[in-house]
């Protein structure tokens, strides 16, 4: 998202509406500092198993955040030209205090959308399908290293957060990392429920299901005394995935559900700039398996090449923030695969 003197003539060149036309996906025009949300949008309406539902959904909500998203991403899908399709989306989350004209984080955005949908949806059966869509059950798991003692928990987590190093990352890596059980000791010990006192533990996360759209945060703000600045370090990532590959048998829960864990990058939302002034941006991959970048009314098509110059490691440079990977059918991983060429297409709508 962007906001200072020093970006104001980047939003005007890249709000202009863009006429030409490419089925289905189209620019959406930034309103104020809109571009966060904008490039949330686009993600969502490449979740073509979100649409799905949202389009099989009849509606007897009124002012409410799931029916405005229902109706701007099957405007973003249409072949028909709508002007501003996300506007009364816009107010609607205004008037559900995620405001327009802030400053604003992406993946906390991204929650906020999700949980108010769980909340305002009045078909529950249909809102929890659209949890499903994301949620990520996991362990909590804590143990004793003294007596052994266990205690574990179940929890749904809409994003996994990706805590990067401050050199070069791998998003493997950061996997790996956010289900490693982390040694507690000395002021971090924790109570024991059977000893009766605070022991050294392990604590931490193991994995028992993975959903149909896997969304990954990389945790590129930090805070320090007060002070917020943002990591430009380089985390590379691959277009295709495959979990299992990645985590050991001890990252599993002894309630992991077997299941397909080959997945394919469907959509990058990217931060460019600063932790004070930023733009968000997003690219998004077509089901013929060609990539497009949307920035807010401009869209054009582009090369998996150009996706991964967003990996980082310059401070000019864009960086990937949220990466979100939709499961693939392992016979189809191949498929999944894309070459380098672009089009150069400019364009208001495109269809996934």
């Amino acid at each position: 998202m962007m906001a200072g003197r020093s970006f104001s003539m980047f939003i005007g060149s890249w709000s202009l509406p863009i006429r030409s036309r490419l089925q289905g996906l189209r620019g959406l025009q930034n309103y104020g500092l809109s571009c966060c949300v904008n490039a949330l949008l686009q993600s969502f309406s490449a979740t073509w198993e979100l649409v799905d539902l949202l389009e099989g959904w009849n509606p007897v909500d009124k002012e409410s955040v799931p029916l405005y998203l229902r109706k701007v991403l099957l405007a973003m899908q249409s072949d028909q030209s709508q002007p501003d399709p996300h506007k009364d989306f816009l107010h609607c989350l205004d008037r559900n205090y995620i405001r327009n004209h802030v400053q604003q984080d992406a993946d906390e955005v991204f929650l906020s959308i999700l949980n108010l949908i769980q909340q305002q949806m009045s078909d529950k059966a249909l809102a929890q399908e659209i949890q499903s869509l994301y949620n990520v059950t996991v362990e909590t798991y804590l143990q004793c290293l003294e007596c052994t003692y266990i205690e574990n928990g179940t929890s749904f987590l809409l994003s996994l957060p990706m805590h990067i190093r401050e050199s070069h990352n791998s998003l493997e890596d950061c996997i790996r990392f956010f289900f490693e059980l982390q040694e507690l000791r000395d002021g971090d010990k924790c109570y024991c429920e059977r000893c009766g006192e605070k022991k050294p533990s392990k604590q931490g996360f193991k994995l028992i299901s993975l959903p149909p759209v896997l969304c990954l945060h990389l945790k590129r703000f930090r805070n320090s005394h007060g002070y917020t600045r943002k990591l430009h370090c380089q985390v590379t990532f691959p277009e295709t995935l495959n979990i299992s590959e990645i985590l050991t048998a001890e990252a599993l829960s002894e309630s992991y559900v077997q299941s397909d864990s080959q997945y394919s990058l469907c959509a990058v939302i990217v931060h460019s700039g600063d932790a004070m002034f930023g733009h968000y941006t997003a690219y998004v991959r077509h089901k013929d398996q060609s990539w497009y970048y949307a920035n807010d009314s401009y869209v054009r098509q582009v090369s998996w090449k150009e996706v991964q110059n967003t990996y980082g490691g310059s401070l000019r440079e864009e960086t990937a923030y949220m990466l979100l990977y939709r499961r693939t059918p392992e016979g189809k991983q191949q498929e999944w695969s894309t070459g380098d060429g672009a089009k150069g297409i400019k364009s208001g709508d495109w269809r996934p």
